[in-house]
Formats: structure tokens, C-alpha cells, sequence
């Protein structure tokens, strides 16, 4: 019997980094991962997760979860030793990786439209900030969190490069 399921999409860079703690954490037989169909008019999905949001986490001890962040601190403490908690420093860092992650993905669903529907400002626009990200993560990736441990600063930032 598993504890929940994890819903995902294939492309989602936020239920990957779930699908990474569940790997490391050694829980992967513990939940059932389905693909949600989002951006659907009638997705059954919406019955599971009323804004459609992925990743979502079902859970058979309690209300779900919505939230890459609330999702892998749950698994984290599902299993010691807890490793993606982190302090306020590790935080900040997974809060500037996390940034760049979201203008990515604003930039891949924009690029992923029909050409004639694609927004050459918001283009333009996430282009721009991906680049600042990369300049400032030249300076941020010799910070000593980023080099020990797997913490969710370095998560994030893996799944945001990939």
C-alpha cells in the first residue's frame, strides 16, 4: 500500500526536483507518481487539485500538498536523516536558484507555444534575467553550502540548469 500519490507533468521542473527527494530519501516505492492533465478544460485532475497545479502530493495520512517546496520538506521528515531543510543561508540561495528556475519556465512555456502566439517581449524579457541569473550564480556557486552536502539550494539549482 503506498502512502499518496504524487502528481506531475512530464516537463515540470518543480515535480522533478520532488522526483529527485524521493529518489534520494529512498522513497519511491512509498508513493504511486501519475501524470496529471493540466491545462484541460474537463481534467479529472481539477477533482484532486482544484487550481490544476503540479506538483501536488496526495497523501493517505492527511490533506494534500501543493507546493515543491511544502512537498519535499514533508518527504524530507518522512525518512532521518533530514537533509533539505537548511538554514536561513541555504534558504537565500534556494531562493535565488528558485527565481531563475521560475523565469526558465516562464521562457520553455513561452518557446513551447505556436511561434505566431509567442510573446517576443516576454521572450525577450526571461532571456535578459536568465542571464543575470548566470552572472550572479558565477559568484554564488563558490559559496561553501553550494560545495558540501546535497541540500535543496543545490536541488534547486541542478533542476534549474538541467
Amino acid at each position: 500500500m503506498t502512502e499518496g500519490t504524487l502528481y506531475q507533468t512530464r516537463t515540470s521542473p518543480y515535480a522533478r526536483m520532488v522526483r529527485i527527494v524521493l529518489a534520494e530519501k529512498g522513497l519511491e516505492d512509498r508513493f504511486a507518481i501519475l501524470e496529471a492533465q493540466t491545462r484541460q478544460a474537463e481534467s479529472p485532475y481539477y477533482a484532486v487539485n482544484p487550481s490544476g497545479r503540479v506538483p501536488y502530493l496526495e497523501r493517505s495520512d492527511g490533506p494534500g500538498l501543493e507546493d515543491s517546496r511544502l512537498i519535499i520538506e514533508y518527504l524530507d521528515g518522512l525518512r532521518s536523516p533530514t537533509q533539505f531543510a537548511g538554514d536561513f543561508e541555504v534558504r537565500r540561495l534556494e531562493s535565488v536558484a528558485r527565481s531563475m528556475l521560475d523565469g526558465l519556465a516562464v521562457l520553455a512555456r513561452e518557446c513551447r507555444r505556436p511561434e505566431s502566439e509567442q510573446s517576443p517581449t516576454i521572450v525577450a524579457h526571461e532571456r535578459a534575467r536568465a542571464a543575470r541569473f548566470a552572472d550572479l550564480w558565477e559568484r554564488e556557486v563558490a559559496h561553501p553550502l553550494m560545495r558540501e552536502g546535497f541540500n535543496v539550494a543545490q536541488l534547486t539549482l541542478v533542476v534549474t540548469l538541467q
